[in-house]
């Protein structure tokens, strides 16, 4: 199992990071995950849309929070639809945590988690399409042309199989660059 510790960041509590299912965070999480989700993707990007859209409990969700359980930051990891490829979604950063670098980190710990899990098959994501330099850099490339979702321009992308997280290799993670 590939472990990547979450960042530790000057002047900031520690975070843990807590890999688990939806069945098995308690309300007071669940809470945290979906409200910050919708602070994020639904107010603060003005797109009104339906946010708990029955994934949730057939993927693992990482969570970023101190010790006082404030969540900084999550991702969401869906298992393969038949011989699909996993996907990565809900990557969100609280707003007074942005600029540190937990971007990168979700996204190589969900990288590594997903081959963990299905070794042999690529990842994937919806990304919006300013964002897609960041993915980049992780290892997606584009499999779309650029899309509308929710008036939102995004692009589908997709990592090969086989492929070492950054922080596998001892690289440094990106960091997110967020409107």
């Amino acid at each position: 199992m590939i472990r990547i510790p979450p960042p530790a960041i000057a002047d900031r509590p520690r975070l843990d990071a807590i890999w688990s299912s939806l069945d098995d965070l308690s309300p007071a999480r669940i809470h945290a995950l979906f409200r910050l989700r919708v602070a994020i993707f639904v107010v603060e990007q003005a797109c009104a849309y339906a946010e708990i859209d029955g994934r949730d409990p057939d993927a693992e969700h990482l969570l970023l929070e101190t010790a006082d359980s404030g969540l900084a930051a999550c991702l969401r990891l869906l298992p393969p639809d038949g011989d699909g490829a996993p996907r990565l979604g809900r990557i969100a950063t609280a707003r007074d945590w942005r600029g540190c670098g937990l971007g990168g980190y979700l996204l190589t710990a969900g990288i590594a988690r997903a081959l963990e899990r299905w070794p042999d098959r690529p990842v994937e994501l919806s990304a919006q399409a300013q964002l897609q330099g960041f993915y980049a850099a992780h290892g997606f490339r584009p499999v779309s042309e650029i899309y509308d979702e929710d008036g939102i321009p995004h692009i589908d992308m997709r990592r090969p199989a086989g492929n070492e997280p950054a922080a596998a290799r001892h690289d440094t993670p990106s960091e997110t660059a967020h409107p």
